[in-house]
């Protein structure tokens, strides 16, 4: 491993607890299964702790995206997978894409987004931590990060969808939102198929957890200062 490579690890071994106490707590469900935890939280105290959990889930996909770069995927192959034409599995989903769409969607929808981007997350990042447990030499510090945002992407969807009770008055949706053929995963791929596979998961993930932060940051400071809203 190159001493760059051990210097990074190094650095997120020790950062990673810190990471950890200052997260937050938005596990809203109860022992019932019912997502009573979080409706007792004031509408304003909710959505900072779900933007707070959503920069988390940012910050710490792009640490693995880093990580599963410099383990994996030597920089040949970092082109070949951005030349290779790989698609997104949310590409198909109604998303506004450019500053003006995002401006002028309604509060309903920048939330009904994050909570399609979240459910349809849900399956794939499972799936990730199983490919990835049966790589040669792959760090538990990515491991253990996969995992983290896994179940901290479950924690952000209970979040989210107390907050639509919240903030538009709708009765509690079902929180299994998938789009059939977003995600297959019944084919074994050969490894470098795989790594190539695990790394646009990685990658595309990466892109659509800075959505979900940036479509309720705009969320919150419409709450704030709805005229002046970058």
């Amino acid at each position: 491993l190159s001493a760059t490579v051990i210097q990074r690890s190094v650095w997120a071994l020790l950062l990673w607890p810190s990471l950890l106490t200052v997260s937050m707590p938005l596990d809203c469900k109860e022992e019932q299964g019912s997502l009573s935890g979080c409706t007792s939280i004031s509408q304003e105290k909710l959505l900072d702790r779900v933007i707070h959990h959503a920069e988390l889930i940012y910050r710490v996909s792009e640490e693995s995206c880093s990580l599963f770069e410099e383990m994996f995927l030597p920089f040949p192959l970092q082109l070949q997978s951005s030349q290779a034409g790989y698609a997104c599995i949310t590409k198909a989903l109604p998303m506004p894409s450019s500053k003006s769409e995002i401006q002028q969607i309604s509060d309903k929808w920048l939330l009904h987004s994050v909570l399609m981007l979240v459910q349809s997350w849900i399956e794939p990042l499972v799936y990730l931590q199983t490919t990835m447990d049966r790589y040669d030499h792959a760090p538990d510090m990515l491991l253990n990060k996969t995992k983290w945002v896994s179940d901290k992407l479950i924690s952000l969807e209970q979040g989210v969808v107390v907050l639509i009770k919240k903030m538009l008055d709708e009765g509690m949706l079902a929180t299994t939102y998938s789009e059939q053929g977003l995600f297959q995963s019944d084919v074994q791929p050969e490894m470098l198929e795989s790594v190539m596979r695990d790394y646009t998961l990685l990658s595309c993930f990466k892109k659509d957890a800075h959505k979900m932060e940036t479509f309720l940051k705009l969320l919150k400071c419409r709450q704030t200062d709805k005229y002046n809203c970058p």
